[in-house]
């Protein structure tokens, strides 16, 4: 696969998407959206991915959207946005609904669209000096990337509303305590802790893991009775799968369980 803007990498069952912008402080242009978008169908379609790690080349993690391409098409910069977020758009859904989970590595600063992509993965590290901010409104914009549909549900509307309106920096401890990072280690730590958790997660039951972001996807819309009849019908396709078999069979059998991921 030929990329100008990122790498692209499947070892040992986790696909790892490396933001290589690196003299652009990563940030995201037209180029980069849609090779978001490939890469992450690629890595939903090989049967050989069970984890994705999502990690950035220098000191940040994601700069945002590329402001002097915006401002180098000049009038046709609304028309070079809407073509970026379609296909922004598109590959943060597929990461999003692919069974695989996502693991993104957050080292430097995650600012704008960079911030968006952290909260659209399943799980996040980051690096003690890590910061984040929204930026957008900064620039006169409005947010994309998801971040209006997962920020309020990770951290609640009035902290989404705070962070979106006065663009203040969230630390890295901050952002553990409020949760939009599950773990908070050094700097120099960031990729290895990131890559320790997914190859963890390529050992498992691949296919549950899609039925638990499934239902996660589902719960902040569905009443609480169609919750329970979604989660009804997961556990019961769950234990259809060789891995909810095979699970089930080693639970008895007070042994570890040897998930294939089918």
């Amino acid at each position: 696969m030929n990329l100008e803007t990122l790498l692209y990498e499947v070892r040992d069952g986790v696909a790892h998407i490396t933001l290589n912008r690196e003299k652009a402080a990563n940030a995201l242009n037209l180029p980069m959206c849609q090779e978001l978008e490939r890469v992450a169908l690629a890595a939903q379609e090989d049967p050989a991915v069970r984890a994705v790690v999502i990690a950035a080349r220098g000191k940040m993690f994601c700069a945002g959207g590329d402001l002097s391409a915006m401002g180098d098409a000049g009038d046709a910069a609304p028309a070079l946005l809407k073509r970026m977020t379609i296909h922004l758009h598109a590959g943060l859904s597929i990461l999003g609904r692919m069974d695989a989970p996502v693991i993104v590595a957050v080292g430097g600063a995650a600012a704008g669209a960079g911030f968006s992509l952290v909260c659209a993965a399943d799980l996040a590290v980051a690096g003690e000096s890590a910061k984040f901010t929204m930026a957008y409104t900064g620039a006169g914009l409005s947010p994309d990337g998801s971040s209006t549909y997962t920020l309020p549900r990770l951290i609640g509307r009035r902290r989404a509303a705070e962070l979106m309106l006065l663009n203040r920096r969230v630390t890295a401890a901050e952002a553990l305590d409020w949760g939009i990072v599950n773990q908070v280690v050094p700097d120099a730590e960031v990729d290895a802790t990131a890559g320790k958790i997914a190859s963890q997660l390529a050992q498992g039951p691949t296919l549950a893991y899609g039925k638990v972001k499934e239902l996660l996807l589902a719960s902040s819309s569905e009443s609480f009775e169609t919750q329970m009849e979604l989660e009804g019908r997961g556990i019961a396709d769950s234990a259809r799968t060789v891995d909810g078999r095979e699970g089930i069979a080693a639970f008895l059998a007070k042994r570890a369980p040897k998930f294939t991921g089918a």
